[in-house]
């Protein structure tokens, strides 16, 4: 099987309203279901477990059902960190998932999930045992100083950006996850399980990336969806 875990248990405070961003309305339509709609429409996708915030799983099950996602088979609560709502969702597949499932985690305000980078991802995943989607770093990326200088920089040819969606075997995942929490390794500030692997000396495998695979932090970012749906929106009408 090859199930996708989207993370929605966060506040989303910097947005700046009074309700979880994941499930702010862009167009009538909560943030969350534009991400959940990618995942139900690909064809290699088995499952879907949500792991959301408290006091929203009957809002997330109804939003759900009005949109048709009918792979959403779990709602797992978050935790108090990423790390720990990602835990929570992992230990949840426990005696579901077999040993080579493949399992793909991705932000639930990540709304545009691309078809493509989908399917690159669980393919990577399947040939090496994890895959993270990844893109090359175009800026210039320096090293500080003493704060108001530099004389270091890293060449961008040795950098690539990486977020979700990424993915994992189940029982590689599963054991990842209870070493860390047991050592308390990778699992505190902007931990992911990305970072987390590789602080317990996993290599992570590169797969496609999409520029358009942003992530809603703020208004601005918010504005930005609004510019994509719009311009899909347009270029299906021409």
């Amino acid at each position: 099987m090859n199930i996708a875990v989207v993370i929605a248990g966060g506040s989303g405070k910097r947005m700046g309203h009074d309700i979880p961003k994941q499930f702010i309305n862009v167009f009538d339509k909560p943030v969350l279901m534009y991400t959940l709609e990618s995942f139900e429409k690909h064809p290699m996708i088995d499952a879907i477990e949500l792991v959301c915030i408290d006091g929203w799983h009957d809002v997330a099950r109804a939003y759900a059902k009005q949109y048709g996602i009918t792979k959403l088979k779990w709602i797992v609560s978050g935790g108090e960190t990423g790390q720990e709502s990602i835990r929570n969702g992992i230990y949840n597949l426990e005696g579901i998932c077999a040993e080579d499932d493949v399992v793909i985690i991705h932000d639930g305000i990540r709304p545009l999930v691309d078809e493509a980078v989908l399917t690159d991802v669980i393919l990577t995943c399947k040939k090496y045992g994890n895959a993270v989607t990844s893109l090359p770093y175009n800026e210039q990326i320096f090293v500080v100083d003493d704060e108001i200088s530099t004389t270091k920089y890293i060449p961008r040819e040795t950098l690539r950006r990486v977020s979700t969606p990424q993915a994992y075997k189940f029982a590689k995942l599963n054991w990842a996850y209870h070493e860390a929490f047991a050592k308390e390794i990778g699992i505190y500030g902007s931990s992911y399980t990305n970072t987390m692997m590789v602080e317990l000396g996993e290599r992570l495998y590169f797969a496609a990336g999409s520029d358009k695979n942003i992530k809603l932090t703020n208004k601005d970012d918010l504005e930005m969806f609004k510019a994509y749906l719009l311009s899909e929106k347009q270029n299906r009408l021409k």
